[in-house]
């Protein structure tokens, strides 16, 4: 076994052990991580910037030590004098690999951009923001009946919009006296009004008569990634949507193994709350410009994110969520200055709303597919599922809600896919298998055309084929079934067993061919019989989830399905229940909701009154814990089998009828191509 160090890069998750003294791009490069240089690695262009991670990483099954990458050398100290590295990162290519080394890739240094898909819906919002603008003419002073400008001002908003009391925080104190004079004593204030209290907090004011408009941030801060949508607080508009991979990746791709990375490295928490905090100052900054507006125009940002996230953007210790009686720190809203999350880019005294949480494994992005969606308002029974790395999942009617979260994990996301990747120019994001001639034809992200269409080729001969994303690793693996390759244990069958050369022997096991670029120098994509593993591993903790809420309301059946997120908007209902991701009902009755939670929070971003009702919502809906739950097993493993064990499908029969080859017996099963004994494989 080699004693090579071994280097992994996230969010690609790549890995590979190299000797000590190669470059960081060298090992890039090689492993074919999506790494920028232009320069030639001379230093120069600092498009191959990376951070390190350091501390246990048990997730990737190292420990990073101080010494893993050789020490800062003369060229990136003389470009970090001259232009300047963000802390913590480095020079990919002056950066030699010297030990086990955990590395992240910054959205900056990709050359493929990541592609987040969570735009925002179309909604219509009922416009009652918490901030809003008030024009008034201020008495001017007076030596006879002496009062200070604040006080005045006002008094000028009591009697002109009936606004008792106000307060101003010292930075506005400084620039009150010089805008009321440029302003001849006529001014615009934007005020922000509580939910629950009648104060009034002036937080900018502008001379005359402000027609700039102002602005706030609705972010759906993710296990993956972060979902910005710039916001109206007039009109209700959105101006841009944006979004950027959460860096937090680095410490681990899902939410436990970050709870464990704070455990096992002291300050581990601090480092990875700083890490978010950034990110999320950058995403406000970008979105800021791409819609051409002045980032300190931004006056309020509303947050939404399950309970880990919630806990480290705020800079509490995750630790307690990673083990029962899994505690919150609170589970109240919050509403606090965004300055104290570091929140530079935007307006200094800009106003933060984070919503409260359900439980300590449902946080507030399942309050705010609650608020978006509104099960407990549904005449008929509903399930709501919103899918990334962990799935919350909703399923209510007028007379009950239940909620409860699901370890899905980063499968369904591209993550522990041996050719997966994230969501990016050049990625397979849609494939359908013939089930006559068993071969593939799909669709890449960038390019509207499938690959059997004149003109795919000379459209994607920029990217390439690059890989395969989560939603085309899931139609992958629904496909393969449909088309017979795979039985319903999720086994692939042999080239002999199927009748096509598309299934190659991989040790013990079997792979499925969709693209073979080597002889350019390209990738070789496949589906291998770990990657089905993941997928039947995710879909069953989703099913499990799903399953544990219907026992509680004591039914079998759903009356509809909504599917929000990015899963929701990318992958095809009759997909998803060939897989057995979610329970059987008709297909018209599988709805997208698109990004649910991200619409909830621009909800309370824009109507004031929608803050209070989540808060009464949250405290009615019945969470069931999954993690302590018997039947939760249960449920797991009669859900491994594809689309499921013994839960009959009769509507997806009546579609999508599926053929029953078995490729783990003696005999030929149905649809097998080829005869004799086969010997007897492990799944």
């Amino acid at each position: 076994m080699s004693t090579d160090p071994l280097v992994v890069f996230t969010p690609s998750g790549k890995r590979g052990r190299f000797p000590k003294g190669t470059p960081v791009l060298t090992v890039a490069r090689q492993l074919g991580v999506d790494l920028d240089s232009v320069c030639g690695g001379r230093g120069i262009c600092s498009k191959c910037q990376i951070t390190p991670g350091y501390g246990e990483f048990s997730k990737h099954g190292v420990t990073v030590h101080a010494d893993a990458l050789s020490e800062w050398n003369s060229v990136e100290a003389r470009y970090d004098e001259k232009r300047g590295l963000k802390p913590g990162r480095r020079l990919g290519c002056q950066a030699q690999v010297m030990g086990d080394v955990v590395i992240d890739v910054p959205a900056e240094s990709q050359v493929h951009k990541q592609v987040v898909r969570k735009a925002a819906s179309a909604r219509v919002i009922e416009m009652d923001p918490a901030t809003r603008l008030y024009f008034v003419k201020v008495d001017e002073p007076d030596m006879h009946t002496p009062t200070g400008d604040l006080e005045r001002l006002e008094r000028a908003l009591q009697k002109e919009w009936g606004i008792d009391e106000i307060s101003a925080d010292l930075t506005l104190l400084s620039k009150l006296q010089p805008v009321l004079r440029k302003g001849k004593f006529e001014v615009t204030v934007a005020l922000h009004k509580s939910h629950t209290d009648n104060t009034a907090r002036v937080i900018e004011i502008w001379p005359g008569l402000h027609e700039a408009g102002i602005y706030g941030l609705a972010i759906d801060l993710g296990s993956t990634t972060i979902a910005a949508h710039l916001t109206d607080l007039v009109s209700g508009e959105v101006m841009a949507s944006s979004g950027i991979m959460n860096p937090q990746i680095r410490f681990g791709e899902d939410l436990m193994s970050r709870v464990s990375y704070a455990m096992m490295n002291p300050g581990g928490d601090v480092e990875m709350t700083k890490a978010v905090r950034e990110a999320i100052d950058t995403l406000a900054a970008e979105i800021a410009v791409e819609a051409g507006i002045d980032a300190k125009l931004i006056l309020e940002t509303v947050f939404v994110c399950n309970p880990v996230m919630h806990h480290l953007l705020l800079g509490i210790d995750p630790v307690e969520l990673g083990q029962a009686p899994f505690a919150l720190a609170t589970s109240d809203s919050i509403s606090m200055p965004a300055r104290d999350l570091d929140l530079a880019a935007i307006n200094t005294r800009a106003r933060t709303y984070v919503l409260p949480c359900i439980a300590g494994h449902v946080g507030a992005d399942a309050a705010a597919v609650a608020l978006s969606e509104e099960p407990g308002k549904s005449e008929d029974l509903a399930l709501i599922v919103d899918v990334g790395t962990n799935a919350e999942i909703l399923l209510g009617d007028k007379s009950r809600v239940l909620a409860c979260s699901s370890p899905t994990g980063p499968a369904f996301e591209g993550a522990q896919i041996s050719s997966g990747q994230r969501a990016a120019p050049g990625a397979i994001e849609a494939i359908r298998i013939d089930a006559e001639t068993k071969e593939p034809r799909f669709r890449v992200i960038g390019c509207d055309k499938w690959s059997d269409e004149v003109g795919f080729w000379e459209e994607t001969a920029a990217t390439g084929i690059t890989g395969i994303c989560g939603s085309g690793i899931i139609e992958a693996v629904a496909e393969l079934r449909m088309a017979g390759l795979m039985d319903d244990s999720g086994l692939i069958g042999s080239a002999a067993q199927t009748g096509t050369d598309r299934m190659v022997a991989e040790g013990r096991t079997h792979a499925y061919l969709i693209h073979d670029a080597t002889a350019e120098g390209g990738p070789r994509i496949t589906v291998t019989q770990g990657d089905i593993r993941a997928i039947q591993l995710a879909k069953s903790a989703l099913y499990a989830g799903a399953r544990l809420l219907m026992d509680e309301r004591g039914v079998d059946k759903v009356d509809r399905v909504v599917l929000a997120g990015a899963f929701g908007a990318h992958i095809s209902a009759k997909h998803a229940m060939v897989l057995g991701m979610i329970p059987d009902v008709p297909l018209d009755k599988v709805t997208s909701a698109g990004n649910a939670a991200g619409t909830g929070a621009r909800i309370a971003l824009c109507n004031v009154g929608a803050r209070a009702e989540i808060e009464r919502t949250v405290r009615a809906i019945t969470k069931v814990e999954t993690a302590i739950e018997p039947r939760f097993q249960e449920h797991f493993v009669a859900a491994n089998a594809i689309p499921h064990k013994t839960d009959p499908f009769p509507e997806l029969s009546k579609v999508a009828p599926l053929p029953t080859p078995s490729f783990n017996t003696g005999g030929r099963g149905e649809g097998e191509a080829g005869g004799g004994r086969k010997r007897r494989r492990r799944a």
